[in-house]
């Protein structure tokens, strides 16, 4: 073998040993990047899931099932491909992307990852009441609707059912059931990511110290090569030379026996020198085959953890069949058992009715009877108690009231800056008395009126802007009503007061630095067959909080005190018994600090 042979087959060595680092580098990133494929697969199985197991409000009026991405999230591939295999509530499904949560609309599903950091309470403000469901990953325990966590190759999730309930939404047990529940445990999960995370550093680092070395060794064999490769070219230079000499010396008498001795042994020199070097080759010949080995392991061992994925995935996709097909068959069971119980019910209530039939027409009749003569006795005693108001209430009071005054006038020298003071709290207090007892019987009289007609609602606010003409130049309100009101049917003194107590309020009820503005429109309604005229008066006051807004149509009922908004807090009970006497309704809509707007409804 000659020397030029031995420095290419190192050579070759080389970089044979480049290649398999090269190819262990690459199987380990294969497989990572299998895992990761596996990982997406089932997130957007999850969010599927989810969207079955919940139950939305005229989900049947829709064509399709909406999903929406928030973000530039390449999840939204995901969701596409199960979209072409799946369905969800039984409709096909369309799956878009929103870069702002301010766009957000026609969707039934909202999926949002933590790692584009949107602001989950800003994307609950603005979804609310949309029939949105919101899912999102890696959120804070109980800030979302439904809330995922990686945990190894899958995923645990939990529900804030207060978020869900809120939004009208009916989710299955099965949801609630698999969930995690504790705060506790969903920390726990996070730790334990944590340290996986660290595991996974640690083992990455540990990857870049061995590929480090490897480098080391490589530059280190290059080196031995290259020295090698000079030593070598050293020693045919070197030969070369003694093989000059000996001819040389062959040629001259007397000495070619010592030249010849010379030569043997610097050819042995050489001998030794090739084998030494041989013995080294060997060796990275034996050390290469037993890497090569280990690269043969690792890649077998590769080969069966794929196997095992791809059967794990036939094992999942059976499964998923296998529950979509009990799914189905659930699903016709309960419809057909539901249908049964209707029929059953129908046939069971018709019975029932015919049998009944007499026996409550005579309950009725003798309920009737009962009734009108409870009616009749609360009548009475209503009118008993007006008159006592107005008379028995009235004069003691009065009698009070002239009293102070006396006092006030005859005898305010004798009393110190206490008596005084004291004398106007009883004065102001005996005119609070009459104005209640005034509003109290102003209220009973409410819905007595036998003056029914046609009322123009038109003419009601004309005549109205004039009356508060002096309020409304002081506050510099704007009053907007609606070019065509409709004629009513009922008592015009009654329905006068009605708005005027609206309107008030909302003049009344402001911030001093804000300028009233009051709108009044209606709409024509039908309620169970019935036509409405549906009322609306808007203004930009203070707004009335949610957790008040039932407390505030019952009598005497104030939310503010007296220095600060004066009144008797009678006047939206007034409007509501006026509205229930002439057989409507009324309720508001509202929000602190940006007004209210007060319905009411009146019979067409």
């Amino acid at each position: 073998m000659s020397i030029q042979q031995l420095v290419r087959e190192q050579c070759y060595s080389f970089f044979f040993l480049i290649l398999l680092t090269g190819c262990f580098s690459f199987q380990g990133r294969s497989q990572e990047e299998n895992n990761e494929a596996v990982k997406k697969r089932q997130r957007a199985i999850f969010v599927y899931n989810f969207a079955q197991q919940v139950q939305w409000k005229n989900i049947e009026d829709n064509q399709f099932f909406k999903i929406g991405v928030l973000g530039m999230d390449a999840t939204i591939y995901d969701l596409q491909s199960l979209a072409q295999k799946r369905k969800i509530q039984g409709k096909p499904v369309e799956v878009s992307r929103f870069l702002k949560a301010d766009n957000l609309r026609g969707i039934q599903l909202l999926y949002v990852n933590n790692k584009f950091k949107y602001d989950i309470n800003y994307i609950l403000k603005k979804i609310s009441g949309k029939g949105i469901l919101l899912v999102t990953e890696d959120y804070n325990f109980n800030s979302s609707m439904i809330n995922m966590v990686n945990v190894g190759n899958s995923f645990e999730y939990e529900i804030n059912e207060r978020h869900i309930e809120k939004e009208g939404f009916v989710y299955a047990v099965t949801l609630k059931r698999y969930a995690i529940r504790s705060p506790q445990k969903w920390k726990k999960l996070y730790k334990t990511l944590e340290k996986d995370f660290d595991e996974a550093l640690e083992k990455n680092k540990e990857q870049e110290r061995l590929i480090e070395d490897r480098e080391k060794e490589i530059t280190r064999q290059e080196k031995t090569i290259g020295d090698q490769t000079k030593r070598l070219h050293d020693i045919e230079e070197e030969v070369v030379a003694r093989n000059k000499t000996i001819k040389e010396l062959w040629k001259a008498s007397g000495i070619q026996k010592k030249k010849f001795e010379e030569k043997l042994k610097i050819e042995k020199e050489l001998e030794e020198g090739i084998k030494e070097q041989l013995l080294r080759i060997q060796d990275q010949e034996e050390k290469i085959a037993t890497r090569n080995k280990k690269i043969g392991n690792q890649q077998k061992i590769l080969s069966d953890q794929k196997q095992e994925i791809q059967k794990q995935k036939e094992i999942l996709n059976e499964q998923l069949s296998e529950i979509s097909t009990h799914k189905k068959i659930n699903l016709y069971l309960i419809i057909l058992m539901m249908l049964l119980l209707l029929a059953g019910v129908f046939v069971y209530r018709s019975y029932l009715t015919k049998k009944r039939l007499n026996k409550e027409l005579k309950q009725k009749n003798i309920a009737i009877n009962k009734q009108s003569l409870e009616l009749a006795s609360k009548n009475q005693e209503l009118e008993q108690f007006a008159y006592i108001a107005s008379h028995d209430l009235q004069e003691p009071l009065n009698t009070i009231s002239s009293f102070i005054g006396l006092l006030a006038e005859d005898y305010k020298d004798t009393f110190d800056e206490t008596g005084k003071e004291s004398l106007g709290f009883i004065q102001d207090a005996s005119i609070r008395m009459k104005n209640l007892i005034d509003a109290l019987l102003q209220y009973s009289r409410l819905g007595r009126g036998k003056d029914i007609g046609l009322v123009d609602s038109n003419v009601i606010l004309r005549d109205l802007k004039k009356d508060l003409k002096d309020v409304v130049e002081k506050s510099k309100a704007s009053l907007v009503i609606a070019n065509s009101l409709p004629i009513l049917e009922g008592n015009e003194i009654e329905l006068r007061l009605l708005f005027q107590n609206l309107i008030s309020n909302g003049i009344k009820f402001r911030n001093k630095e804000v300028i009233p503005e009051i709108v009044i429109s209606s709409i024509e309604i039908t309620k169970e067959g019935k036509k409405y005229w549906k009322f609306s008066v808007e203004d930009n006051g203070i707004g009335i909080p949610e957790k008040h807004q039932e407390r505030i149509f019952a009598i005497f009922q104030r939310l503010h005190s007296k220095d600060k908004y004066p009144g008797t807090g009678i006047g939206l009970a007034h409007c509501k018994k006026i509205v229930e006497s002439h057989g409507g309704e009324i309720w508001l809509e509202s929000s602190e600090g940006e007004g209210s707007t007060f319905f009411f409804t009146i019979p067409g």
